[in-house]
């Protein structure tokens, strides 16, 4: 199962340290049954989109709570055996959980498939998205439209040999 795992650049700066994304459990995101039912589509490479998206958001979340690393979201994306992810059929509907899964287990950072980070230049929408957060969550509809303004930007994909150079640890 393919799971997108939400990090900030400290984050995965301590994975690539580490050689692990986490030790488990740990909150991730995929393509579950709600997940599939809110998004009313059978095309995989559309709720995968939406799984990332989702990891996406959960790293701005993060971002608000580490105050030093640089202002771009991180997802990382990765193959986990089907029984290691798990989803609470409870939360399933609830659009804060959806496509939420709980990963148990070590999980090697040696098996991603793929890294997805903001490009520099959305680090000002980033930013202020994540200043923006909290009071979007109180149904601020002007700070929900800046949350969303991160969303405008596309994460990048890169193949995880380039780690280091996003880290800038050279090569």
């Amino acid at each position: 199962m393919r799971v997108y795992v939400p990090l900030t650049l400290s984050g995965l700066a301590e994975a690539h340290k580490t050689g692990e994304l986490g030790a488990g459990p740990f909150t991730a995101y995929a393509v579950t049954p709600a997940l599939r039912e809110w998004y009313l589509s059978d095309d995989i490479e559309e709720l995968e989109y939406a799984a990332l998206s989702r990891a996406a958001l959960a790293s701005l979340r993060l971002l608000a709570g580490d105050e030093g690393t640089p202002r771009r979201r991180v997802v990382v994306a990765v193959d986990v055996p089907d029984g290691a992810a798990a989803f609470d059929p409870d939360r399933g509907l609830d659009p804060v959980a959806l496509g939420e899964v709980r990963v148990a287990g070590v999980v090697s950072l040696a098996k991603a498939a793929a890294v997805h980070v903001d490009a520099d230049d959305a680090e000002a929408d980033v930013a202020a998205a994540v200043q923006a957060l909290a009071a979007a969550d109180g149904g601020d509809d002007d700070a929900q439209f800046v949350v969303d303004g991160a969303e405008d930007h596309e994460l990048l994909w890169f193949a995880t040999q380039e780690i280091p150079n996003l880290l800038g640890l050279g090569g």
